[in-house]
């Protein structure tokens, strides 16, 4: 359990490292993230740090939402996250403040949160990755039909999540343990390596790596680690 941040994809690009390798990266934008609200115990049932991200215009926010963030001092923000911390943590944090690129530093590794692009109606093979049929030699019209989909008399249906075709894309995944390459700290963005999930300018969750804590804590309690 540990602070992020919100981000929004701004797209992809690709830097050299030293020895002229071309590495692939994310550029995410992580600015305007701020403290909203700080939750304990005593009135929430928990520790929790929500976080602020991004403007919206006064028009669009309920009288409920504007006394929200009237309350901590901001402006209304585009969207709201919670972050579980342990209790040591909040005496870091004050509602109202900022929350700066520098939680992060370069070659750490982060999970990114987002929601996939979206492809519409998508075939079995397109969807799940079926193989076609043959293309030739007696095959007609059933280059990419899924085949048969039933059974027997006995149990005589077709079992509920069944792979067929339907709506593909559009849910929300997450990618682990990404590295961290570059942070520009003037323009708030942070260059990831590889490919995270979803169309440029959604909005994306930035957390620091649970694996990669996991294996710290079961290092530091001295037991054996399968690398």
């Amino acid at each position: 359990m540990s602070l992020g941040l919100i981000g929004r994809k701004i797209g992809m690009t690709r830097i050299f490292s030293e020895n002229g390798e071309s590495l692939p990266v994310t550029v995410l934008d992580v600015s305007h993230n701020y403290i909203s609200q700080i939750k304990k115990p005593e009135t929430d049932g928990y520790f929790a740090v929500q976080v602020s991200f991004g403007k919206r215009r006064a028009s669009r926010v309920s009288k409920s939402e504007a006394g929200h963030f009237a309350k901590a001092g901001l402006e209304a923000g585009s969207r709201l996250r919670e972050f579980r911390v342990v209790s040591e943590e909040l005496d870091n944090y004050q509602s109202g403040n900022a929350i700066e690129i520098s939680i992060f530093e370069i070659g750490q590794k982060i999970d990114v949160t987002g929601t996939t692009i979206g492809k519409g109606y998508a075939g079995t093979i397109k969807r799940h990755h079926f193989s076609s049929n043959r293309a030739s030699h007696g095959n007609s019209k059933a280059h990419r039909k899924p085949g048969s989909i039933g059974m027997a008399q006995d149990p005589g249906r077709v079992f509920p999540g069944k792979r067929m075709s339907g709506r593909l894309g559009g849910v929300r995944r997450t990618t682990q343990n990404l590295e961290i390459l570059r942070i520009d700290v003037e323009r708030s963005l942070l260059l990831v390596k590889g490919a995270i999930p979803g169309s440029k300018g959604n909005e994306v969750l930035i957390r620091p790596s649970i694996k990669h804590a996991q294996l710290a804590i079961e290092e530091k309690n001295g037991k054996k680690v399968n690398a």
